[in-house]
C-alpha cells in the first residue's frame, strides 16, 4: 500500500465507527479518540490527519496499545504526543495505555490526509507537494500565486521553511516534503 493509499485509509478511519484495517467497535472508537488529539507543533491538525497515528489495539486486560510514527527520528514532540494520547484514552475509560514508537514504515508527508492538507492551507501554511514532487511550484496559501521564494530553509519547526509571496508580499510557512 502506498503512502497516499495509507493516508486515504486513515482519513476514512476518521469517519464514525471506522479505523484502519479491520478494526471495528471499541478499537475504532479508541482510534477516533486518539486520532482527534491535536499535534503539539501544528495544532491545526490532528494526529490522524498528520498521519502519525498508526494503530490502536485493545489488550486482553482492557488496556490499549498505540503505535505512533514520528515525522522524523528525534522529533521532540513524540513524548508530548504520547502523553496527550494517553490522557485522551484514559479519559475515554481505558485504564492502561502503552504508546510505542514505530519507525517502519517511516512517516512521509504523503501520509497527511486530504483533510489535513486543506486545514494547513486554511491556516496559512502551504502543504507539502504530494509524492514529494519537487518540480511543482509552491503556491501561496493566501492568493495562490506561484512566485514564492524561500526566505529561510527553517521556520518554526524543523519540518517547515519560510517563504514570501511575490504577489501579495505575505510571508508564510511551507511544510517540507519528506
Amino acid at each position: 500500500m502506498t503512502g497516499r493509499e495509507q493516508a486515504r485509509e486513515r482519513e476514512r478511519a476518521q469517519e464514525p465507527g471506522r479505523a484502519p484495517g479491520r478494526a471495528r467497535g471499541r478499537e475504532a472508537e479508541l482510534y477516533a479518540v486518539a486520532g482527534a488529539v491535536p499535534d503539539p507543533e501544528l495544532p491545526v491538525l490532528t494526529l490522524a490527519e498528520l498521519g502519525v497515528l498508526r494503530a490502536v489495539r485493545l489488550t486482553a486486560d482492557g488496556g490499549a496499545e498505540v503505535e505512533l510514527t514520528p515525522t522524523y527520528t528525534g522529533c521532540p514532540a513524540v513524548e508530548t504526543m504520547a502523553d496527550d494520547i494517553t490522557a485522551a484514552l484514559r479519559g475515554a475509560g481505558v485504564p492502561r495505555v502503552a504508546v510505542r514508537t514505530v519507525l517502519t514504515p517511516p512517516w512521509s508527508t504523503d501520509d497527511i490526509t486530504d483533510t489535513g492538507r486543506r486545514k494547513l492551507r486554511a491556516a496559512g501554511i502551504a502543504p507539502p507537494r504530494p509524492g514529494g514532487l519537487l518540480t511543482l511550484a509552491i503556491h501561496c496559501p493566501r492568493c495562490d500565486a506561484v512566485d514564492t521564494p524561500v526566505l529561510s530553509r527553517f521556520s518554526g519547526t524543523a519540518c517547515m521553511e519560510l517563504r514570501r509571496c511575490a504577489a501579495c508580499r505575505e510571508p508564510f510557512d511551507h511544510m517540507k516534503e519528506i
